[in-house]
């Protein structure tokens, strides 16, 4: 069930959630592969739990949704002043690549309008394609990258990830802000309750990042700083935030700049309504797919789970056609849509339309979808001169798709440069980083040798015997208790 481990009183009271060991997935090293996804399907399932009877806000609580409004609403607010504002979102490791997947200043281009959108990653672009993990321990150069990208800039949103409240160099940014209140608004995305925010000394410095949440929580009561923070259970793999933290982090940063970005080129309010919707599926509503031609097929069988792609009628077979007619619930023509579906829309369903062609036909659809919600957005293949690119005003987002010409390849197109990612790192790589970037296995290895006591050479043929670490650490375990019992 999906608050297993809050069905413990003293489940594993030392550790943070974020570090907790998840319950429904003890077994996973041992799991087949059909094991395997039903585990991680019901951990994901945790993230979406509501809130009563839990100990901890979740990710649907009142005061988390309304934290999303507010920080929307400062979004919104540089949106209209994008010449002396600046949002700049920032993290360390998987953090700070969502930080970067997350900023929306193409879409900003699409409009004409200025970038307004920043990021940061600990240890620069160059971690975005591979791990730097000293920089992530320098609260100093956290702040002396935030107040390098944010020169300038009167107004400046900063949005600090760190999944677990840990990260230093987040800490340092944070602590940057609260020191320039006239400036800096800071924001910190996190999933752990405040009080189980790291507390240990930062080597060079007197901050941890418990007492920096400390000041934000003071400060979010007038709101001057903003702690986001709900609690998403375990993660299915001990420790590893990339996952139930990494899609959290995704959620909450596409609402807020969904929100904002409706509100100021749409004229759609930010409310507590509009930034539930975000979360469809989670409030009893639906997802809609609605699509031209070929692409209805790929839509249904996208969505073969869920609810039909109406518009894949025309190019199904006439077995699936007789089907249709005998069971109202198979019918994914327009018809079926327009007659069974549109009437009863809210702005609590989302509409996704797919097309790349019979522009017409699709504008006059989304007008009528447009009058039952605002969440309606478009997934597009775009050619030069389409019509399609002229009707991107009428959805809450879209996504355009193009062809390279030389039909070659299609680049990942970042801010900066590509050769300047890699340019010189950020700090020094410790020794021991140094080494173990260069060596494989290098975990499971560390907890044969800690877990048994026996030599690296011997857990490097442990391992080669039986590559779960849970089994080569029962059996080098048992070959040592054997060999005690025979020594007596």
């Amino acid at each position: 069930m999906p608050g297993t481990w809050q069905l413990f009183v003293n489940y594993e009271p030392d550790l943070p959630v974020s570090e907790m060991s998840n319950p429904l997935t003890r077994d996973i090293d041992r799991a087949p592969a059909r094991g395997i996804v039903k585990m991680l399907q019901a951990c994901d399932a945790q993230m979406f739990q509501d809130e009563s009877g839990a100990a901890y806000e979740r990710l649907l609580s009142d005061r988390v949704v309304k934290s999303l409004m507010e920080v929307a609403e400062r979004v919104q607010l540089i949106l209209k002043d994008p010449q002396d504002g600046l949002i700049v979102l920032s993290g360390c490791g998987t953090s700070g690549r969502l930080a970067f997947l997350s900023r929306f200043n193409r879409k900003l281009r699409q409009l004409n309008r200025a970038a307004v959108c920043s990021y940061i990653i600990a240890g620069g672009d160059r971690s975005l394609l591979s791990s730097q993990e000293a920089p992530e321990d320098d609260p100093m150069l956290g702040a002396l990258s935030l107040k390098k990208v944010s020169g300038g800039k009167k107004r400046v949103l900063f949005i600090g990830i760190s999944c677990g409240l840990s990260a230093p160099f987040v800490a340092g940014q944070l602590d940057f802000c609260l020191q320039h209140p006239d400036v800096y608004t800071p924001v910190l995305v996190g999933f752990n309750p405040a009080h189980q925010a790291r507390n240990e000394a930062i080597p060079g410095c007197t901050l941890t990042f418990r007492s920096v949440v400390a000041r934000m929580q003071d400060l979010a009561k007038m709101q001057k700083a903003f702690l986001i923070n709900p609690v998403l259970g375990p993660e299915a793999i001990s420790g590893s935030s990339r996952m139930k933290g990494g899609s959290a982090t995704k959620i909450l940063l596409e609402a807020v700049f969904s929100a904002a970005h409706a509100a100021h080129f749409s004229r759609t309010p930010i409310t507590y309504k509009y930034l539930i919707v975000c979360f469809s599926l989670q409030c009893g509503g639906r997802v809609c797919y609605l699509s031209w031609g070929f692409l209805g097929l790929l839509g249904l069988i996208d969505a073969s789970e869920c609810k039909p792609t109406f518009g894949a009628g025309k190019i199904m077979n006439t077995p699936f056609s007789v089907l249709c007619l005998q069971d109202p619930e198979f019918g994914v023509a327009h018809d079926d849509f327009l007659n069974g579906v549109l009437p009863r829309l809210t702005d609590k369903d989302t509409v996704l339309l797919l097309y790349s062609h019979d522009v017409d036909g699709m504008a006059e659809l989304a007008r009528r979808v447009r009058e039952k919600t605002s969440n309606m957005h478009a997934v597009y293949h775009q050619t030069d001169g389409d019509a399609a690119a002229q009707q991107v005003s009428v959805y809450l987002s879209s996504l355009s798709t193009r062809v390279p010409s030389d039909g070659g390849h299609a680049d990942l197109q970042p801010e900066h440069a590509y050769t300047r990612c890699w340019k010189g790192r950020e700090g020094t790589a410790v020794p021991q980083i140094r080494s173990a970037r260069d060596n494989s296995d290098v975990v499971p290895l560390a907890l044969v040798c800690l877990l048994t006591g026996c030599s690296i050479k011997e857990a490097k043929s442990r391992l080669e015997q039986k590559p779960v670490v849970r089994e080569a650490v029962e059996a080098c375990l048992l070959e040592q208790q054997a060999s005690s019992l025979g020594s007596l």
